[in-house]
């Protein structure tokens, strides 16, 4: 109850912080002509535009629901916005409904005329067209005197339940499971602060929630994530500059087999710098290909239009041995997941709903194919899912490789996912739940018996959350022993970095910009000959103990360099970085830089022109001698400290024998 009412406190905060920032865009907006106005702001001629839009799109899409004390309350569906509606008869009977507002059907924002004489772009949302024309909602059934409407959506317990009913297949038990989702207990409720308190009063009573629930009183508007949807009808240079896909250096002018590529060398993709269509390519030649005998692949999260599906299902039309593990407790695509999973099925396809207990994340392809007499394994590892949308949306990375001792632990990954009570000696992979947290421990361990021998010694970390409890102690344990630690954390973070005596060689920020950063990176000095990791693993217990999640290691020196130089350019960026401090502030991080360093940007300017900028090697040189001065003065205090405990020994050593001999 304590953490409940102290969660309300922060979101009640962040409502208000969103509330002004909301504001100012408004106000940005204007400044450049665009208005979005609401329905009490309707000039005569908006007034009628409104009007005919409402009868011919809006009105056969409303069917308000009528609450009555004897009856239960509407099934109000997660993510929708609705409208509490309070009517009043010319007999002044009242009467409350329900009204679910289409935007699943319609676009959120509505154009209206400008005001006459204007040049203006003028915009409305659904809700205030229906507001407009709210007594028009009941269809002249009821003689209305007075109406009023307020937003409210609910978001219930989205957790699965199964029946463990024997004779019910899991696909039966997942889907029955997910319609009980639409039916879960209420856990926050958010509405327009403007909902006057006897209406809302009746909402939590009907809905059933407590004052230990999360309610969450806003402005008239919610469900911003629309506006992603919203119009550009601005001028040109507020929109922001396509960043189109860089052809890859490895693929330029090979127009043959891509097998014949990834033979000669390991490719690394970086999406959405790189296309991902590399990676359909590589599955629809693998499924045309004669040689090709065999293709696994884990599918976490799919497009709706998936290619990657369609491959597959050629690869089994082409006579091909196609095994798929389909993750149907993937949250919220659970639905979207059995739908494939049955057309696979249907398609001939072995399909393997992933492990009893244990959500199967990891990005993995194995294809067998037959090269000179003998198998040989072509394997995909990566940060990413399978899905076309997100490859464009997610930076991510997917390394492509004929390694055959790789090809075999990804093999092993696969028969452990299908005969979990076999276990495999993985040579190079570390897996959760089996070998994870060991490898990662084992690593940090390495760094820290380096600093302790004066050696120079880093830990460079890029995820999207880091809570772990076990490894935040074990990053504070190398950051006092002298490792420095540089994190790249998108998202939740319990370590505070650059606290005196705990955490002060740890260093932590965050990038949000136009791409979501989505890959996980663990690199480590290793004294000068350093290892690098690329991981379906953040550092969470879920992710490390109880997830199938595969972290490999990048061999080939110049992808290692790769991964290296967005890693630096990463660490420069002073537009987009936001500092991860104690304070909590996050506030925009200043690196000293010659000019603007935008991540996201400059990235695709490497690699488009092939080389890091200048400005980034210097940073980077002078990061490297920060390191090994600091490696130099720890070598110094540390024979300093051995060199007084050996004078001690001596003279106890001295001591002793003085006092032997008398």
């Amino acid at each position: 109850r304590e953490h409940l009412t102290m969660i309300q406190d922060c979101t009640r905060k962040l409502q208000i912080q969103f509330d002004k920032t909301y504001k100012d865009v408004l106000r940005a907006l204007r400044r450049r002509n665009i208005y979005i106005i609401t329905a009490e702001q309707f000039d005569e001629k908006q007034g009628a535009e409104a009007k005919r839009l409402f009868q011919e799109q809006l009105l056969p899409e409303l069917d308000p629901l009528f609450l009555k004390s004897d009856r239960p309350f509407p099934k109000i569906q997660d993510g929708m916005i609705y409208l509490l509606v309070r009517v009043v008869s010319q007999d002044d009977q009242e009467r409350f409904a329900v009204l679910e507002v289409p935007t699943d059907r319609l676009s959120r924002f509505v154009q209206l005329p400008p005001r006459t004489g204007r040049t203006a772009k003028v915009f409305s949302v659904l809700e205030d067209i229906i507001l407009h024309n709210l007594p028009d909602v009941f269809r002249g059934v009821i003689d209305i005197k007075t109406a009023e409407a307020y937003v409210f959506k609910l978001t219930r317990d989205a957790e699965l339940e199964f029946d463990e009913a024997i004779n019910q297949s899991l696909v039966d038990r997942m889907a029955k499971s997910i319609k009980k989702r639409a039916s879960g207990e209420p856990e926050r409720l958010v509405y327009d602060g403007a909902m006057p308190e006897y209406m809302l009063v009746l909402l939590k009573k009907r809905l059933g929630l407590s004052k230990y629930d999360s309610l969450m009183p806003g402005s008239r508007y919610h469900n911003s994530k629309d506006f992603i949807g919203f119009p550009s009808v601005g001028p040109a240079y507020i929109d922001i500059k396509p960043l189109p896909p860089v052809p890859h250096a490895s693929l330029i002018g090979k127009e043959g087999n891509l097998f014949d590529v990834v033979r000669e060398r390991d490719l690394m993709l970086y999406y959405p710098y790189h296309s991902f269509d590399t990676v359909i390519d590589l599955l629809k030649t693998a499924a045309i290909d004669p040689a090709v005998k065999s293709i696994k692949i884990c599918l976490y999260r799919a497009a709706k239009q998936s290619r990657i599906v369609d491959a597959l299902l050629s690869a089994k039309s082409n006579f091909k041995d196609v095994t798929a593990v389909v993750e149907l407790q993937a949250r919220f695509d659970e639905a979207n997941n059995i739908a494939w999973a049955n057309q696979l099925t249907d398609g001939g396809v072995n399909v393997i709903f992933g492990v009893p207990g244990l959500k199967v994340h990891s990005k993995l392809i194995s294809i067998t194919r037959k090269e000179e007499g003998k198998l040989r394994y072509y394997s995909h590892i990566g940060t990413g899912n399978f899905n076309e949308k997100t490859a464009t949306l997610y930076t991510d990375f997917s390394l492509i490789t004929r390694d055959q001792e790789i090809g075999k632990d990804v093999a092993n990954v696969f028969d452990f996912i299908s005969y979990t009570y076999r276990r495999h000696d993985y040579k190079h992979l570390l897996l959760s739940p089996l070998t994870q947290r060991i490898g990662l421990t084992e690593l940090i361990h390495q760094e820290i018996r380096n600093a302790e021998k004066g050696l120079p010694a880093e830990i460079q970390i890029k995820c999207n959350n880091l809570v772990d409890e076990p490894l935040v102690k074990l990053l504070y344990a190398a950051s006092n022993a002298g490792v420095r630690i540089r994190i790249i954390c998108r998202g939740m973070m319990s370590l505070v970095a650059g606290v005196k005596g705990v955490s002060e060689n740890i260093e932590a920020i965050s990038i949000v910009d136009r791409f979501l950063e989505h890959p996980r990176v663990y690199a480590f000095h290793n004294n000068g000959e350093p290892k690098y990791f690329i991981s379906s693993a953040d550092l969470m217990t879920r992710n490390i103990d109880f997830r199938v999640e595969v972290t490999t290691p990048i061999y080939d020196k110049s992808l290692q360099q790769m991964v290296q130089d967005v890693l630096d350019i990463q660490w420069c960026d002073n537009v987009k970085a936001r500092v991860l401090d104690r304070e909590q502030s996050n506030q925009y991080r200043t690196f000293k830089i010659n000019g603007r360093v935008r991540s996201q940007e400059l990235i695709h300017t490497y690699f488009s022109e092939g080389e890091l900028p200048a400005r980034i090697k210097s940073a980077r040189d002078r990061m490297q001698r920060e390191l090994q001065k600091a490696a130099k003065t720890r070598a110094k205090k540390i024979a300093r400290v051995q060199s007084a405990a050996q004078k001690s020994l001596r003279k106890e050593s001295s001591a002793k024998k003085r006092s032997d001999k008398k």
